[in-house]
């Protein structure tokens, strides 16, 4: 139920060359060639050699999405957030204003410590799809961060069930380190659904 990380817009992250070699041709090195190089390299961690790619594939094709949406990812895997901003805005651009592109700029703004401007996404977010869960929840977890836990349930009420919310809460309190609060919320989102599975493995830790 938690919202965090990155979202793809759709599914232009994967591609088939396989026509090229079913005639016997030589296959035209194209955007999608250096994008698929570039997941490769990622899957053996060589994230400095998949930047490369997804940049030649780039230059290829400046708006090619999957290679856009990977350097934001990657970017921010190696903590190069304002980097990664870069092209999460870009991101924003070519999905031409996504909720989930914006959700995807609001955290990345988030990782970097830039609560104005991650506020700043998740509402534009939120102002294109009034619904969008990982913009609700993502933008709640950091009101809730900041002390606004009012403001932040109505950002949860909006797309969530009431012990969802008490079990985002209480994610937000363990982290803050304040256990018997996130006990007690836990406890409170298991009354309300004793099948929400999560909060009693959260409670199962906090008693170790």
């Amino acid at each position: 139920m938690q919202a965090r990380g990155f979202k793809s817009t759709s599914n232009s992250t994967s591609g088939n060359n396989a026509s090229a070699f079913d005639t016997g041709q030589q296959p035209a090195v194209t955007a999608q060639t250096h994008f698929a190089a570039g997941q490769l390299s990622e899957t053996q961690g060589n994230l400095k050699n998949a930047i490369d790619q997804y940049q030649q594939a780039l230059k290829l094709d400046p708006n090619h999405l999957g290679s856009i949406y990977r350097m934001g990812v990657v970017y921010a895997e190696l903590k190069e957030y304002p980097q990664a901003i870069v092209y999460w805005k870009q991101y924003v651009d070519v999905t031409h204003g996504n909720p989930e592109a914006y959700n995807n700029l609001g955290f990345c703004y988030d990782l970097n410590g830039d609560g104005p401007n991650a506020e700043a996404a998740y509402k534009s977010g939120i102002a294109a799809d009034p619904k969008n869960v990982s913009c609700r929840v993502d933008y709640g977890l950091l009101l809730a961060r900041q002390g606004h836990i009012s403001d932040a349930i109505v950002q949860w009420q909006a797309v969530l069930t009431p012990a969802q919310i008490h079990y985002n809460l209480g994610s937000v309190y363990e982290m803050q380190g304040r256990p018997a609060e996130a006990r007690q919320e836990y406890d409170q989102a298991l009354k309300i659904d004793p099948n929400l599975h999560e909060a009693s493995e959260r409670i199962a830790a906090l008693d170790q």
